[in-house]
């Protein structure tokens, strides 16, 4: 069974600036998944935030160009979420994603969640 565990999340105000970690297990080929940040705000849909590939290449959403950075650590099976710049409508769960095309399927694992909340 995969697992993917993150932390960092919290309480900050707005301006200030957190730090996502995702830790996946052993068990997958880490090097080989697309990444991704997920965030979903009460009342409204799970959205991308930030992926990258296993070659490195980077997407953001509109919403936190030039304010979040991923970024991925293939030696330690972990995935970053740099935040800064917050703001009140950054507020949300973050889940890590790891996304692989075996092929034949599409293959996806969620991790639990994380808070993140921002007063203003």
């Amino acid at each position: 069974q995969v697992q993917l565990v993150e932390s960092g999340g919290g309480l900050v105000q707005a301006g200030g600036s957190l730090r996502l970690s995702c830790a996946a297990s052993s068990s997958i080929i880490f090097s080989s998944y697309t990444m991704g940040w997920y965030r979903q705000a009460p009342g409204k849909q799970r959205e991308l935030v930030a992926a990258i590939t296993s070659g490195g290449s980077t997407n953001y959403a509109d919403s936190v160009k030039g304010r979040f950075t991923i970024s991925r650590d293939n030696a330690k099976n972990t995935v970053f979420l740099q935040m800064n710049s917050l703001k009140p409508e950054d507020t949300a769960v973050y889940y890590c994603n790891a996304r692989r095309f075996t092929g034949l399927m599409t293959v996806n694992y969620w991790g639990q969640g994380t808070q993140v909340t921002v007063s203003s």
